[in-house]
């Protein structure tokens, strides 16, 4: 990667950290919760995901044995408000029946695993995707696994610092590349990251009052 590449996502970040402060990410108590949401956050809000943890909390299911052997049915209701429940229920069984299966359930034996052979692990598990299994890594693990979303590529793009082309692996490794390994700058840079894609760089821009407006734009900021 380029000298330049570095200095860009340095000064991105010194200029949304400056305006914007720490984000206190991921909204989760303990890295089950965190792990939990991850798996229930994909296609929904996250004020949806809060109502179905709550739901669980209430309902004890909190607890990776309860959640191996809590019902399908009756953990489809608890999460119901998450959206595409039926779809996540299976996912979230599939999840812990692995992490029974390979770690007897012990989240401290799954992240003293060498990070990119756990991130293969994940992976391979139906319904988990990069951005979750990286998810999981950061927030859960505090792992070095850079997470990347649909906000991430869209502010590289417009500001030219990644082709229309470029894959998650390829933003992956940039930022991995380019900064220090350390999990809490990861964590807070990609949380900043969300906060400019939901407030400003949306699929129709509001450059105005954004803290990356002084940057170069490459990019007409009009997406559909």
């Amino acid at each position: 990667m380029s000298t330049r590449t570095k200095d860009v996502l340095k000064a991105f970040y010194d200029a949304l950290y400056t305006a914007l402060g720490p984000q206190h990410w991921w909204p989760g108590d303990t890295p089950l919760e965190v792990i939990v949401g991850a798996i229930l956050t994909q296609n929904t809000a996250w004020k949806n995901v809060e109502r179905a943890i709550a739901n669980l909390r209430a309902a004890g299911c909190l607890d990776w044995a309860r959640l191996r052997d809590i019902e399908t049915a009756d953990l489809a209701e608890l999460i119901r408000p998450a959206g595409t429940f039926n779809v996540k229920t299976k996912r979230l069984k599939v999840f812990v029946a692995w992490l029974w299966e390979r770690y007897d359930g012990d989240l401290d034996r799954m992240f003293a695993t060498r990070t990119a052979t756990l991130r293969e692990e994940l992976l391979a598990i139906p319904g988990i995707g990069r951005e979750t299994a990286d998810a999981i890594l950061l927030y859960a693990g505090e792992k070095p696994s850079f997470v990347i979303d649909a906000y991430t590529f869209r502010i590289l793009r417009r500001h030219g610092v990644v082709d229309e082309d470029a894959d998650y692996e390829l933003l992956k490794e940039l930022f991995e590349a380019n900064l220090p390994a350390e999990p809490a700058l990861f964590n807070e840079y990609h949380a900043l990251l969300v906060a400019v894609g939901k407030t400003w760089c949306r699929p129709k821009a509001r450059c105005e009052g954004c803290p990356l407006e002084a940057f170069e734009h490459h990019l007409e900021y009009d997406d559909e």
